[in-house]
């Protein structure tokens, strides 16, 4: 009798074994595709975003992402609008973000890297460090457990993640299909790659006649599909400005200061105080900086071009546009000629 009690207990035992195990490789397989999507818009190396995603999910079996499709333990903070739920973790019933898909949390995460000023530094390191990434998230106070670096390494190297550093947006599903031979037997993930293997199809060549030379110029044959405004809005890359960093955005259409606001989850009145607006619209080419700018410059002084104001003058090198005025010694509203010169660190000289 103990022993039939022992032979079933080890194989409950074995199958809870497997099922974490399952767990954890189908939660790489799921997400693998967005942690390199995110990569490539935001420079996070995809085997960090991965390993986190496994961490704080448990292989997402979390309550935050069963319930909240929270994968990466984002807490409210001052600025979220969205929804909330309750959940105990570093104190009891702390605000946590909920969102409406898990991709959204991906591009939250990756927005709120990228945001923020503690983690300025991670961007400046090699993005297939995954080593230095894990210790620089620990530094820079992402979680509070000291083993937090080790644990997200100890995952990128038991699973391998960092071979999705390698890859594109267009190659991952491969690479998760060489990882992963058995799912040539999973239909819904097959039917992912049926775009793909569209495009690779190759068309049988035509015989060659002859011609007359040709004295003109042949448009090209192929067109690209033009993509719309939406696709090209939510294709917003966040750039880091070389005056200390700073992070701000180029406006590829013309939208709105919500429009921004929602999807980098900043209040539409910081953007609107941080890049001095004196309006809602936004115009293509704008430079809107997603935090405050400097009082300062990072070179000493610039030339300014035809056409150009204060207010382009500021927006180019991320400085305060009462400042600017000060050290010029120009009054609000005062226009600069061309070729002036602007001092940009310190105050211009009395004549």
């Amino acid at each position: 009798m103990k022993r039939l009690f022992l032979l079933i207990s080890l194989l409950v035992l074995s199958k809870f074994s497997a099922q974490t195990w399952a767990t954890e490789d189908q939660y790489i397989q799921r997400f693998a595709q967005y942690a390199v999507e995110e990569m490539e818009k935001y420079k996070i190396p995809a085997s960090i975003t991965l390993a986190q995603g496994l961490l704080e999910t448990g292989g997402g079996q979390s309550r935050l992402a069963l319930e909240g499709k929270n994968h990466f333990g984002i807490k409210c903070k001052e600025d979220w609008t969205g929804k909330t739920m309750a959940h105990t973790d570093d104190a009891p019933n702390e605000c946590f973000r909920v969102y409406d898909d898990p991709k959204q949390s991906y591009e939250d995460h990756s927005i709120f890297l990228a945001t923020r000023k503690y983690y300025t530094k991670l961007f400046d390191l090699d993005m297939k460090d995954y080593k230095a990434w894990a210790h620089g998230l620990k530094k820079a106070g992402y979680a509070t457990n000291p083993r937090y670096a080790s644990i997200l390494i100890g995952k990128i190297e038991k699973y391998k993640l960092y071979e999705f550093d390698d890859v594109n947006s267009k190659e991952v599903l491969y690479a998760v299909l060489k990882k992963y031979p058995g799912l040539q037997e999973d239909r819904q993930f097959m039917a992912q790659l049926e775009p793909a293997k569209e495009k690779k199809k190759t068309i049988a060549p035509t015989p060659k006649t002859q011609s007359q030379p040709k004295v003109y110029a042949l448009a090209p044959e192929k067109k690209e599909r033009v993509k719309t405004r939406t696709e090209i809005l939510n294709s917003i890359l966040i750039k880091s400005h070389p005056n200390g960093g700073l992070k701000y955005i180029v406006i590829p259409e013309d939208t709105d200061v919500q429009f921004i606001a929602k999807k980098f989850k900043i209040s539409e009145s910081k953007l609107i105080k941080w890049n001095e607006l004196e309006g809602n619209v936004l115009a293509k080419n704008e430079i809107i900086f997603l935090e405050s700018k400097n009082s300062a410059g990072n070179t000493a002084t610039y030339k300014a071009e035809y056409g150009e104001d204060m207010y382009d003058i500021a927006q180019k090198f991320g400085i305060k546009l009462n400042k600017l005025y000060a050290k010029n010694r120009m009054d609000e509203g005062q226009k600069p000629s061309s070729g002036q010169l602007i001092y940009l660190i310190d105050k211009k000289p009395r004549n």
